[in-house]
């Protein structure tokens, strides 16, 4: 019997369930979408909170990622190697670390969004703009409660 064939009974209507399968679903495309970059989902993510927020604090991009604080040290790490991102003592307090884009970094930026744009694209083929407002709107309140 084909997998989709089987009713999924309870299952189907437990939206935490749905969510991990739409989750996973993404997941697979969007390491696909990522080949050969040597991106990651948490490495976009960064860049993307850097280059809106030049010279933000590390700590303050772990927060607002939900990084703790130990992983993203070695997060900056990987990409201060690569040279996407530059780390200077904060000016405003010395005990931090302010972080800017690097040319490199603003290109690998560009580069990951577009590529996340087309994954997206893909994935959310099915909806039209009003149903991914809609999809996003309901997503920030369940996020809001976390």
């Amino acid at each position: 019997m084909a997998r989709n064939a089987l009713s999924f009974g309870a299952l189907s209507s437990l939206v935490g369930y749905r969510l991990r399968r739409a989750s996973g679903a993404f997941a697979l495309d969007f390491h696909d979408a990522m080949k050969g970059t040597g991106m990651r989902q948490v490495l976009v993510g960064i860049l993307a909170i850097v280059e809106a927020n030049p010279r933000v604090n590390q700590g303050a991009v772990g927060v607002a990622l939900g990084i703790k604080r130990a992983n993203m040290v070695s997060l900056i790490n990987e990409l201060v190697d690569a040279g996407l991102v530059e780390r200077e003592v904060s000016a405003d307090d010395r005990r931090a670390f302010s972080l800017t884009l690097t040319g490199a970094g603003e290109t690998m930026r560009k580069n990951c969004i577009a590529r996340i744009q087309e994954h997206e694209d893909r994935m959310l083929a099915a909806l039209d703009a009003e149903e991914r407002a809609t999809l996003l709107r309901l997503l920030g309140r369940i996020e809001a409660k976390a």
